[in-house]
């Protein structure tokens, strides 16, 4: 046997067509049930509940009960990170579904990548935030200047707050339909939130889609103008 993480395993996982379309259902950051799942997935409430019990065994989601109900979510950002980075990769291969609708269209403009904003307005602002010097970007990795720092807060994000956690606060995700990096981390979250909250944008009911209003298209591109 050879030494190492098996990535076998957690390739076998996310290979299965059901499971991979439960677990792309889950990037939209919410907790869903077994049958809204199922429904995802196009196979039977058995069957997901099948498939549910093997991703939870292999560490890939969680599960949570509120009453009488037990919703099912991602494990993790760092499970988030690997599937975004495997829609990268089959993008970037030519890996696409053939047909293509106004969701996909509403996707690729803005979505949810499980708690961040990505799609073209994600990369936007990761490329106008890149340009105007809010960032350091070393080997390190990403960190925000005082411009940066300065530029966040008058956005009205609570970096007090967000320094509290452990979790980096800038991070580099791979955006798959741009082909470009969008922002994750702390601020990512951060950011989208703050969006929403100021009613730029709303949350698409049944998809990762993010929508944006015309005054909120207009505040976003003046905020991080291309």
């Amino acid at each position: 046997m050879k030494d190492g993480p098996d990535i076998v395993r957690v390739a076998a996982l996310i290979g299965d067509p059901a499971r991979a379309n439960i677990l792309t259902a889950l990037m939209s950051g919410k907790a869903l049930t077994a049958s809204e799942l199922a429904a995802e997935a196009g196979v039977t409430p058995q069957t997901a509940s099948s498939h549910l019990g093997k991703l939870r065994e292999g560490g890939l989601v969680s599960l949570r009960s509120a009453g009488r109900h037990r919703y099912y979510a991602l494990a993790g950002e760092d499970v988030a990170q690997a599937l975004e980075g495997l829609m990268g990769l089959a993008a970037g291969q030519g890996h696409l579904r053939t047909r293509t609708g106004p969701k996909d269209l509403a996707l690729r403009q803005a979505r949810v990548c499980y708690n961040h904003l990505a799609g073209e307005r994600g990369v936007q602002m990761f490329v106008a935030m890149r340009t105007n010097g809010h960032f350091r970007m070393d080997d390190g990795g990403i960190s925000l200047t005082d411009d940066g720092t300065r530029f966040v807060r008058a956005f009205g994000i609570p970096l007090d707050d967000l320094n509290r956690s452990r979790a980096p606060m800038c991070r580099e995700c791979l955006d798959w339909s741009e082909r470009e990096s969008h922002l994750a981390g702390k601020l990512g979250r951060a950011m989208l939130a703050r969006m929403l909250e100021t009613g730029w944008a709303r949350r698409d009911a049944n998809s990762r889609a993010v929508l944006f209003t015309t005054a909120g298209r207009q505040a976003f591109d003046h905020h991080f103008a291309p």
